[in-house]
C-alpha cells in the first residue's frame, strides 16, 4: 500500500463542470479525501484542479486515523468500506470528532439503508467526474464557501443588463442616452471588462425599469 497524504492547492475543475466557472472560495477551505485505492484519491485529486481549494487525500488505512486527528475539514469524501473499519462506527467518530465537516460517502455498494450518521450524499462508484465535482459544488455552496469572483460577477452582470436591454428592444446608444453614462462605459460594463458604481447601477436599473436589487438577485447561485 502506498502511504502519500498528498496535499495541494485546488478547485473545482472548471472545463469538466461549467457550473463552476468563475467562482471562489470565501475562505480557505480544506478536504479530506480517504479511500484505500490510491488510484481513487488521485482520480479525485485530479477532479478538483489546483487553485484555491485544500485537499489532502490519504489511502494509507494506518494513516487516516491520524489525518482526520490533524486538523478540522470542511469537508471529507469517505469510502464507506476500508479495511479494518466499521462503516457505522466510522461515521459516528467523524461526526464527534469532525462535528463541523460536511461528509460525502463514495462507495462500490449502493446503500441499502440510511446511515444513521447524517451525510450529505453518497456517490456509487464507478461515479462520474462531473457527478462528483457538481456534488462538491453544492455543499460548498451550501455552506456558503463559494461565491463569484470579482471578474465573472462583471460578467454576469454586464450578460444581466445587455439581455434586458435587448429585451426593452433599446440600441446601446439608446440606452446611453436614457441613463445618462456614456457609451464607451456602458460597452464596457456589458462585456464585463469594467466595474459599474452604486450609482451607475442604479441610472442603469432606471433605464431598463427595474429595481437595483433585481440585478443582484440574478447574482446569487441557482440563477
Amino acid at each position: 500500500m502506498v502511504n502519500h497524504a498528498a496535499r495541494s492547492s485546488t478547485n473545482l475543475a472548471v472545463n469538466e463542470c461549467d457550473e463552476t466557472q468563475g467562482l471562489f472560495h470565501s475562505t480557505e477551505v480544506h478536504i479530506l479525501v480517504i479511500d484505500d485505492d490510491s488510484s481513487v484519491c488521485r482520480m479525485i485529486q485530479a477532479a478538483l484542479t489546483p487553485q484555491d481549494l485544500k485537499v489532502t487525500v490519504q489511502s494509507d488505512p494506518n494513516e487516516m486515523r491520524p489525518s482526520l486527528e490533524a486538523q478540522p475539514y470542511h469537508l471529507i469524501i469517505l469510502d464507506y468500506v476500508i479495511p479494518g473499519w466499521e462503516p457505522e462506527q466510522t461515521l459516528e467518530w467523524l461526526r464527534q470528532h469532525q462535528p463541523q465537516a460536511s461528509i460525502i460517502v463514495i462507495t462500490a455498494y449502493p446503500l441499502m439503508s440510511r446511515t444513521p450518521v447524517e451525510t450529505f450524499d453518497c456517490l456509487t462508484k464507478p461515479f462520474a467526474v462531473s457527478s462528483l465535482q457538481q456534488t462538491v459544488l453544492r455543499c460548498l455552496e451550501g455552506r456558503g464557501l463559494l461565491r463569484m469572483s470579482e471578474s465573472a460577477l462583471r460578467e454576469v452582470l454586464g450578460s444581466v443588463i445587455r439581455e434586458r436591454r435587448k429585451g426593452l428592444g433599446l440600441t446601446l446608444a439608446q440606452m446611453a442616452q436614457r441613463t445618462g453614462v456614456s457609451l464607451g462605459y456602458l460597452s464596457q460594463i456589458e462585456l464585463g471588462k469594467n466595474s459599474a458604481s452604486i450609482e451607475t447601477l442604479y441610472r442603469i436599473s432606471l433605464g431598463l425599469g427595474i429595481k437595483m436589487a433585481e440585478l443582484f438577485q440574478t447574482l446569487q447561485p441557482g440563477h
